[in-house]
């Protein structure tokens, strides 16, 4: 016997699973299909490699870490945050505002999906600033772009990365900003714009929020929290 929930009218609002119902003591055979769904395309969304060919128009640097396969990637979190000594030559200091840097992080799909559009509305907010050659990097984890926001020599770190997949979301995108970056940053260094898709926040209010951190990031010189402020 299936026994719908109340609150059903309540899914037209959302993609979470709310007021799946019962099938006896169980739930009905449609909402487990739909989760091993969910679940399958989660893992997918982890998996699935970086098509760098995505963004060749755009010239970017491609980088890699220190995690040769994905395999490696998903059990060494530590070799994705350091790029490979021969990647490390492509990056060269400049007067650079900014540097913007795509990393496949844990949904590469993210940024097949997100990243070109985000990246357009966001440059098109962002009069007054020098940026440096837009990279992407394979393999890579959001602390790799502490050492790549060093070795440009930017102020400011701009990390555009796939997020890890929610049995409803896989292909978040995250934006990661961390001023002065240099290798050994924290989290605490760091503010964070998550959610980034179809069904969360579209990527033009994303660069509203982006724009709008980045230049409060050059007014105080500062991202995420600090002790010593007052």
């Amino acid at each position: 016997m299936l026994i719908e929930n109340p609150w059903t009218r309540l899914r037209e609002l959302t993609v979470a699973r709310i007021a799946i119902g019962r099938a006896g003591h169980s739930i009905p055979t449609r909402e487990l299909l739909g989760f091993q769904l969910a679940h399958a395309r989660a893992r997918d969304a982890v998996w699935d490699p970086l098509d760098v060919a995505i963004f060749a128009d755009l010239s970017p640097l491609l980088l890699q870490t220190r995690a040769h396969d994905r395999f490696t990637y998903l059990r060494r979190p530590d070799l994705g945050r350091r790029l490979t000594d021969a990647t490390r030559g492509l990056l060269h200091p400049g007067n650079f505002d900014a540097a913007l840097i795509l990393a496949d992080g844990l949904s590469a799909q993210a940024l097949h999906r997100h990243a070109r559009p985000f990246i357009e509305a966001l440059t098109h907010r962002l009069t007054g600033w020098n940026l440096a050659p837009l990279t992407v990097v394979q393999q890579g984890r959001v602390a790799v772009g502490d050492e790549i926001g060093e070795l440009l020599g930017a102020q400011l770190a701009v990390v555009i990365i796939g997020e890890r997949p929610g049995l409803g979301s896989p292909d978040s995108l995250g934006v990661y900003l961390t001023w002065a970056p240099r290798v050994g940053c924290t989290d605490a260094e760091r503010n964070c714009v998550s959610n980034i898709r179809s069904e969360g926040l579209k990527p033009e209010v994303a660069a509203d929020r982006v724009a709008a951190l980045m230049n409060s990031a050059r007014q105080r010189q500062l991202t995420g929290v600090s002790n010593d402020l007052p």
